[in-house]
């Protein structure tokens, strides 16, 4: 992992939405013509996607609110992988 990227800016991508089921109970992200299942990480991740943080801003948050370390390379990986599936921008 380079240093560019815990300074890169993460945002949902415009046509995204982040839902919560509540029927079933899960997180849902909504797409144009799909819905993935997210599990609990991902859906955490994205909820922090708002163009206002950097990556190494949500990686201290998130390991805040799951009481976990080393979590960079974890939070790295799915945010390349969510770009490349065009569900984030980052700037």
């Amino acid at each position: 992992m380079d240093e560019s990227d815990l300074t890169a800016v993460p945002k949902l991508a415009t046509k995204a939405m982040l839902r919560h089921d509540g029927v079933r109970d899960v997180e849902l992200l909504l797409l144009p013509e799909r819905v993935v299942l997210l599990n609990k990480s991902g859906a955490a991740i994205l909820r922090l996607c708002d163009g206002s943080r950097t990556v190494r801003e949500l990686v201290a948050q998130l390991e805040h609110d799951f009481e976990a370390t080393d979590l960079a390379n974890d939070v790295v990986t799915f945010l390349k992988d969510a770009r490349g599936r065009g569900w984030v921008v980052v700037t």
